[in-house]
């Protein structure tokens, strides 16, 4: 599956609950994501030229070194920086995959008959968040990186653990507006972030895990915002 047919699945989920969320992820689908390596200090990041899949690829943060590690899209890398998780086509559907940094070693995580994207490491890097998604309807999951223990966490897209590992962030698409969820890895103590009526989502933990950067369309564009995990004033 290509990276802009993953997008448009996740636009078409949210798009029946909220409008402006949609038009937000659509918005996003054009730009590469990034994410940034624990300690190797490299950046890997997904190019979309066509084709088949996306490519995804590490480079030094000052520019320089490139190399590509594998077709896929939404690149992890796990917290030893020596491995990345990413969602890519396998004929069928999209699932969730492994690999090492340098290619090779490629390992399946989830392999069923549903759209799985959105891989996100646990702090240990012993399991993996991701998003299942069947129709109109999307689950955040947890996996054990090797594939066993699967369990479901909450209805929901993106999700993103806290540095503690105890909590997820997420994008809720249940209500009139996309808005930014935090729940516990197993499940239970749900708790709303961001309110509002625009379309919150891509969340992502700070460091020291005290607020959650995310996008928000709220028209005529997206921009960017943080907010304390409790809630409360939001910051530009």
């Amino acid at each position: 599956m290509t990276r802009r047919r993953t997008l448009y699945l996740q636009v078409m989920i949210a798009a029946t609950v909220a409008v402006a969320c949609a038009v937000a992820l659509s918005v996003v689908s054009e730009k590469a994501e990034a994410t940034f390596p624990g300690k190797n200090g490299r950046i890997a990041y997904e190019s979309f030229g066509g084709g088949t899949d996306g490519g995804i690829y590490t480079s030094n943060p000052g520019g320089g070194g490139k190399s590509k590690v594998t077709n896929g899209a939404e690149p992890s890398f796990s917290p030893n920086g020596k491995r990345i998780a990413y969602s890519s086509w396998d004929g069928n559907d999209t699932e969730i995959y492994t690999i090492k940094v340098g290619g090779g070693g490629k390992t399946s995580v989830t392999n069923n008959t549903s759209e799985d994207f959105d891989p996100s490491y646990s702090p240990n890097g012993k399991r993996i968040a991701y998003t299942a998604a069947n129709k109109a309807r999307s689950i955040v999951y947890t996996i054990n990186v090797d594939g066993s223990g699967k369990s479901r966490v909450t209805e929901g897209l993106q999700p993103a653990y806290s540095p503690d590992g105890k909590r997820i962030a997420y994008q809720d698409y249940s209500g009139n507006a996309s808005q930014i969820n935090t729940i516990k890895v197993g499940g239970g103590g749900k708790f709303r972030v961001t309110k509002g009526p625009g379309g919150a989502f891509l969340p992502d933990y700070s460091p020291d895990g005290k607020r959650i950067a995310y996008a928000s369309y709220e028209g005529p564009d997206t921009e960017i915002y943080t907010i304390g995990v409790d809630g409360g004033v939001r910051r530009k």
